[in-house]
């Protein structure tokens, strides 16, 4: 009995257990089934918000992540061959835009219906690391053996392909890409859009990333496929109640931006579903182009902001700041603080208008002052004028002191070392006197415009460095003097929204690495859009991205800048009277009609000077005035002079009589070989004529040799020529010093070619040296006719030979000449016959380039380039 009374107790309490454990049992599972609920309405009601927590639901979710096919970028140049379809396709544009935006080498060109492609290696080097096609219809319909090629080089060489399918009307409702696992359907209207964060080829953009709402228009492309290659980047869903293709599968979200791993063909491909309207195709656009560059073409996650306040104290009643105003803008500053690292207001102060304002504007001054080290700060003009109208130094250096004296009695900091001119006045186009007023009164070591080099179009705004003072790009963000309302913005209160919520705003932040934003006093009172503009734009770019976002003061930004951009230090003076932009802000006093009409440019030892004295004998042209230092030539565009900036150059040139017919001009025989001249010519006067004088190469070498030796160069003395041109590598600097001089002037076609590279071939005459000496009328009658100047000058009657001086002469009255002065013409014992077998060595390619060159000018080859080519042969 005990027994059973054991057993029986022990089931019991066994039935117990069970019952305990089956209770606890429902009760996790329960929990477990309510909480699943709650995140599976949590993932659905997130589907509108910026941000959500968990993606398990959407479909195309891998059982596995599958792994790219590696990329090397090593075998290919970090460049772009863009396919367009037409020079003007609005596609297009914005991918070059996006490309130039970013610095990145691209190579355009317009798709040809065969699938035509340009030669992609060169010397067993890949050309390109990425190819995008607008259109990538024109890649799949190429034929076999162009597209062949195509892949076999992306395969060879890990290359990528980026390709974009917009629909149109005439789109079938399905199709398939082909030779691709890969099925289309158009003209699909989609909502709701989502990041997948499992794609491998995400880097600036945040995931994941839910975008709610109708996207725009009704002509978006959906992917369809079954084979593991592919990887989803952006889905979204239907819109209810709009026509879908018939077959179209049922499903959660379609993928509308497609990842091709490369697991088929061996090819990675990133394929877009529409053009790049939608902002988040911007962002995936940049990232693929990151990812399938294997990241030599990607940008920086870092991004640092600078907002102006330009106008303190500066405006009439009514639009200024009160108390209240001020109290927001400090609390703004400690919100926008937790999204930007260091992030501090930067004031710009005219003090002349401190307490001009209503009796609440006024304590709103009052505030700010008090508030004076929560903000930097940075001077405006005293009176707010624009610096280009002060045509003295002096005027300008009474005006800084007044506004320093303000800042000082109101402990306002001196020391920051930026500058801000009303309007971008003198800062560029560059006035002078606003530069050396700064550095004297304020020591500014900063400044920033938005006008260089143009105001548009912003992605071409750069900086510069002049006269020690280093000048950033500054950017425009919408809001102007006179926008003091929400309601009231131009084109609506939606566009400022817009330029906010991946617009031009977040864009302008998105592809520069440095960001100075203009804004005005009358942004930060009445509907204080500037507060809501910078609160809005800073937590959007948190949310969508992974950006970086931080400020430094301006010395430190500056540095920061041209640490990024070396290339830029060097400024590319632009005419100013070829931008009305320029021309309000730049001296009345100026005038465009300083500027030559044609160069002379040289090369050296070619008879550059006689050509200059012919020229000055007709009575329509006109030459510099002579420099102190360099006589007859300004040496303007190949050296530290260009630094001195286009008001030192223009000084140079006189006031013409007639600026129809009189043309003036310089000669500069250094500017042909210059790597530097003929960029910054045809950037200050891309109109101008371009005039070269050809003779022997080697006998310009030897002519070279010799009048150094005139002038007591230690090398000419101490060395032969033989030694001087034979030199090898580990020859005296000296010596390869003088050996470049005599050798490098004489690559004609490589020189040519590149002034031919910034001016049209219409605009540059080539003259035979020869010729100009033996027959100087004929050469300048072609020069006239070339310059199309008038009256005709009859150089036959006015030149004459004299025999003593070995070459021709300005016939005055009375039978008397005018001669090139003593160095000219000089006698000198004739080329040693070694050197001249190996000069003519050494520049018998250059020769033969020389002969392709005026080929395809269309130019005579003079008589000492056919002597030349009959050795070659």
């Amino acid at each position: 009995m005990n027994l059973i009374g054991k057993l029986h107790r022990s089931f019991r309490m066994l039935v117990i257990l069970l019952a305990t454990f089956c209770l606890a049992s429902i009760v996790i599972s329960a929990y477990f089934l309510y909480t699943g609920y709650k995140q599976e309405m949590a993932l659905v009601e997130t589907t509108g918000r910026a941000e959500c927590e968990d993606l398990k639901l959407l479909p195309y979710r891998s059982a596995e992540l599958r792994t790219p096919k590696p990329i090397d970028p090593s075998r290919t140049d970090p460049t772009v061959l863009l396919f367009v379809e037409s020079q003007y396709s609005q596609l297009g544009q914005d991918i070059v835009a996006i490309l130039e935006s970013s610095k990145f080498q691209y190579h355009m060109v317009i798709a040809p219906a065969k699938g035509d492609i340009p030669p992609l290696t060169d010397n067993g080097r890949g050309k390109y690391t990425i190819v995008i096609y607008e259109n990538i219809l024109k890649y799949v319909s190429m034929d076999s053996w162009n597209r062949e090629l195509l892949e076999k080089y992306c395969v060879e060489y890990s290359a990528s392909i980026i390709g974009f399918h917009k629909a149109n009307e005439n789109s079938s409702p399905s199709s398939r890409l082909k030779g691709l696992p890969l099925q289309l359907y158009n003209n699909v209207a989609l909502r709701d859009c989502v990041v997948n964060p499992r794609s491998p080829l995400l880097r600036i953009t945040k995931a994941p990333r839910l975008e709610q709402g109708p996207l725009p228009g009704q002509d978006w492309t959906v992917f369809q496929f079954n084979h593991s290659t592919y990887q989803p980047v952006l889905l979204g869903e239907l819109q209810p109640a709009r026509p879908t293709p018939a077959s179209l599968p049922r499903a959660a979200l379609h993928a509308t931006v497609i990842q091709d791993l490369g697991l088929h063909d061996g090819i990675q491909r990133v394929l877009f579903g529409n053009n790049l309207t939608f902002w988040l195709h911007k962002l995936i656009f940049i990232d693929a182009i990151s990812f399938l560059s294997g990241k030599k073409l990607t940008l920086s996650l870092e991004r640092y902001i600078l907002v102006d306040i330009d106008d303190i104290f500066v405006g009439k009643e009514g639009t200024r700041m009160n108390v209240n105003d001020v109290k927001a803008l400090l609390e703004t500053q400690n919100l926008l603080r937790t999204q930007v690292a260091n992030f501090t207001f930067n004031l710009g102060f005219s003090g002349k208008f401190y307490h001009t304002g209503t009796e609440e504007e006024d304590e709103g001054d009052d505030l700010l002052l008090r508030s004076v080290d929560e903000f930097w700060w940075f001077p405006h003009m005293w009176s707010h004028m624009q610096p280009h109208l002060f045509h003295n130094e002096s005027s300008l250096v009474e005006q800084m002191i007044l506004n320093k004296e303000f800042a000082m009695e109101h402990g306002i900091p001196t020391g920051m070392g930026y500058a801000v001119a009303p309007h971008h006045s003198g800062v560029y186009p560059v006035h002078m006197q606003l530069y050396e007023a700064w550095k004297k009164v304020w020591h500014i070591r900063v400044t920033s415009t938005e006008e260089y080099p143009h105001l548009k179009p912003a992605r071409y705004r750069r900086g510069f460095i002049h006269n020690g003072i280093m000048v950033l790009p500054r950017q425009t963000c919408g809001l102007f003097t006179h926008t003091i309302f929400y309601k009231e913005y131009p084109g609506g209160p939606q566009e400022l929204d817009k330029s906010i919520r991946g617009g031009e705003l977040f864009l302008t932040i998105l592809l520069n690495p440095i960001s100075i934003f203009m804004t005005h006093l009358s942004n930060y009172g009445n509907d204080r859009l500037g507060l809501y503009t910078f609160a809005n734009l800073t937590s959007f770019v948190r949310s969508s991205t992974n950006l970086r976002l931080q400020t430094l003061p301006p010395v430190q930004l500056a540095q920061k800048y041209f640490q990024l951009f070396p290339e830029q230090t060097d400024p590319l003076w632009q005419n100013p009277c070829d931008d009305k932009r320029h021309r309000d802000i730049w001296s009345r006093d100026k005038t465009c009609d300083h500027l030559p009409k044609f160069l002379v440019i040289g090369p050296q030892k070619t008879g550059t000077t006689a050509l200059y004295l012919f020229l000055l004998m007709h009575p329509s042209i006109i030459s510099n005035l002579p420099s102190p230092k360099t006589f007859e030539e300004v040496q303007f565009f190949n050296g530290n002079n260009y630094h001195k900036g286009i008001d030192w150059y223009m000084e140079f040139f006189p006031t013409p009589s007639n600026t129809t017919t009189d043309l003036l001009f310089e000669k500069s025989a250094n500017y042909f070989h210059s790597e530097e001249a003929p960029r910054r010519a045809a950037s200050l006067i891309p109109k101008a004529k371009i005039i070269t004088i050809l003779i022997d190469p080697s006998d310009r070498a030897y002519s070279w040799y010799q009048h150094q030796r005139s002038h007591e160069d230690p090398a000419a003395l101490r060395f032969d020529f033989y030694e001087v041109i034979a030199g090898g590598p580990r020859a005296p600097p000296e010596l390869r010093a003088l050996q470049r001089r005599c050798l490098e002037p004489g690559w004609y076609a490589l020189h040519i070619h590149r002034w031919l590279s910034h001016f049209p071939p219409a605009q540059l005459l080539i003259i035979d040296g020869q010729q100009l000496r033996s027959d100087p009328a004929t050469v300048m009658d072609e020069v006239q006719k070339f310059l199309g100047v008038s009256p005709h000058y009859n150089y036959s009657e006015a030149l004459t030979f004299d025999p003593q001086k070995g070459f021709w002469c300005q016939l005055l009255e009375g039978g008397k000449t005018k001669c090139l002065g003593k160095s000219k013409g000089r006698k000198y014992p004739p080329m040693d016959r070694e050197s001249r077998a190996f000069l003519s060595s050494y520049y018998r390619e250059h020769n033969v380039e020389l002969s392709k060159l005026l080929h395809r000018l269309g130019q005579p080859l003079p008589s000492w380039l056919r002597q030349e080519l009959q050795k070659v042969r």
